[in-house]
Formats: C-alpha cells, structure tokens, sequence
C-alpha cells in the first residue's frame, strides 16, 4: 500500500458519451436548475417580505425553501460544468468539499422535515397552546438546532475522512461526489468510517424518521375524532403538502444510500440521483404553492403591486 501514488483527483460517471443527448441534458437540467432557484428564492422572498405569512408553518418553509436552493447549487453547476466541457474530472479537495456540503443540505432537511412534523402536530392536536409553544423564538431555536446538529455531523465525517490516502482507481460511480463512493476509491481500510458513517448516520435518521412519522399518528388519530367531514378534510389539507414532500424526500435518500450499487442498479440509481438533486428540490417549492392559499394570495398581491406601480409612477 505504501508505494502506492496517492490520487489528486477523481474522475466522475459520464451521464453520457453521445453529443446530441449531452446537448439536450444541459438544457433540461439548466433550466430545472435555473427554475428550482427562481421558485424557492420567491418563496423564501415572500415569506420575508408579507407579514401575515410571519407564521411558524411558513418560518420553517422559508429554510426549506433556502435548503433546496442550496443543496441543488452544490451539485447543478458542477454537473453542467462537465456536461458542457465533458471534463469530468474534480479535485479530491473539491469532491471532499462537495461532499461536506451535500452532507450538510440532506442532514439539514432530514432535521428540518421533522420540526414541521412537529409544528403540524401542535396546530392540530394543540390548537390552543400553538402560540405558546411555537412562539418565534421557539421556532429560532428549532432552526438553530437543525443546521448546528447537521454541521456538527458533517464535520465529523470531514475530520474522520483525513485519516483515509485515495490511491485509485479514482472513479466515483455517480455525477458527484458522495461519502460511500468515496469509501470505494480508499487504499486506506475505510471501516472505521464506515462505521461512525452507520452509527451517526443510523441514529440521526431513526431520531429523524421518528420525529417525522410519529406526530403523523397522533395527527391522524386527532382527525378521524373530527364529526364532520369538511373538518377532517381541513385539517388534511394542512398536512398533505409537507406529508408529500417527506415522502419523497426518503424514498429518494432509501433507494440512493441502501440499494446497492450493483451493475444492474447503476443506472436506476444515477436517475434516482438526479431526482433527488435536482428534481425534488424543484417539486418542493411547487408541493407548497399550489396547495397554499396564503402563498398564493401573497405572490397575487405581490403581483398586483407590481402591477399598479408603473400607474402610480405615471401619475405622481
């Protein structure tokens, strides 16, 4: 092992060798990138600019609609980059700062999908205490909580990963850089990683999956004592968005991170991927929009004034 010559770079998976498709590639995932920033900055916009969407249910969208952004930039522009340049080669520095990032983003809306869990349960199973106990410092100090947890487990892994040489072959099987892959091209025995990845990894997603889930069941419980029928299905209605975006959020994370990587599976897995970086961040904004009136009510407002504006100018 030691006379092996460690690596400075990795080489990435081609998405593909033909020209036409690469050309039809960039422009698709181009312009999902450049609509994932542009819906989750409105959103976030708006959450900060209209006061009456100054609520907790809207203070967490507003992270997540930052968190999308953000963990769609990590890998978007990089694959684009060597989409258009078919230059598919990073330096190691740059794929472990990658991976730092995308551990950062997936751990932060892991954390924070549970904090909305808990806000749905408050308003509906405590409708009474809502404005006491999701006051708006109590919602600050839940954000604090999710993105401190999440940097502190990144960079756990980032610290344990210096003990690991990359020797080769240097290709990480995927269009980015993720800690497993990362894992394969080690002429370090990468077990000890291996493990503290499962173990923190193991019980920030069993704390995570429980938070998550569990407030649905007292939820559901809560609802199906409701008499009427418009009733249950308001009170539904107020959980189907978030409910949808967790679904999809860990049916993408399972299939990435506990299918195995075997010959038959890569390319299922590398489509996974890209919906889960760059479509899902998309879907989020859009889950949210469509099914909430105050959103709505708040870009139609927002437009109206732009509207009007000109017209006021003019006549002033």
């Amino acid at each position: 092992m030691k006379n092996q010559t460690s690596i400075t770079s990795v080489l990435l998976m081609r998405l593909s060798d033909d020209q036409k498709t690469i050309h039809v590639l960039s422009i698709f995932f181009l312009l999902i990138y450049l609509m994932t920033v542009f819906s989750n900055f409105l959103i976030l916009l708006l959450v900060v600019t209209c006061a009456h969407l100054h609520t907790p249910m809207y203070f967490f969208l507003g992270n997540l609609a930052f968190l999308d952004m953000s963990h769609s930039s990590v890998t978007a522009p990089s694959m684009l980059f060597h989409l258009i340049t078919q230059h598919w080669c990073m330096s190691l520095s740059e794929c472990k700062a990658q991976i730092f990032f995308v551990m950062y983003f997936a751990g932060s809306e892991a954390l924070l999908l549970s904090s909305m869990s808990y806000d749905r349960y408050v308003a509906i199973c405590r409708p009474l205490h809502y404005s006491q106990l999701m006051s708006l410092g109590t919602c600050a100090e839940m954000a604090s909580l999710v993105w401190s947890t999440a940097f502190l487990i990144s960079i756990t892994h980032m610290i344990c990963l210096r003990r690991l040489t990359f020797c080769g072959p240097n290709l990480i099987q995927n269009f980015f850089c993720d800690l497993p892959h990362l894992f394969q091209i080690s002429c370090t025995d990468p077990t000890i990683n291996v493990l503290i990845l499962i173990s923190v990894g193991g019980i920030i997603c069993i704390a995570a999956l429980v938070t998550t889930f569990y407030p649905y069941v007292r939820i559901f419980r809560a609802v199906l004592r409701i008499g009427t029928s418009d009733g249950k299905s308001k009170a539904f209605s107020t959980c189907t968005s978030h409910l949808t975006v967790v679904l999809i959020y860990y049916v993408s994370v399972t299939f990435i991170y506990l299918v195995p990587d075997t010959s038959h599976l890569l390319t299922l897995n590398r489509v996974v991927s890209v919906i889960y970086t760059l479509i899902t961040p998309l879907l989020n904004p859009l889950i949210y929009s469509l099914r909430s009136k105050d959103l709505k009510a708040a870009l139609q407002r927002a437009l109206h004034i732009h509207r009007l504006h000109p017209d006021t100018a003019t006549r002033r």
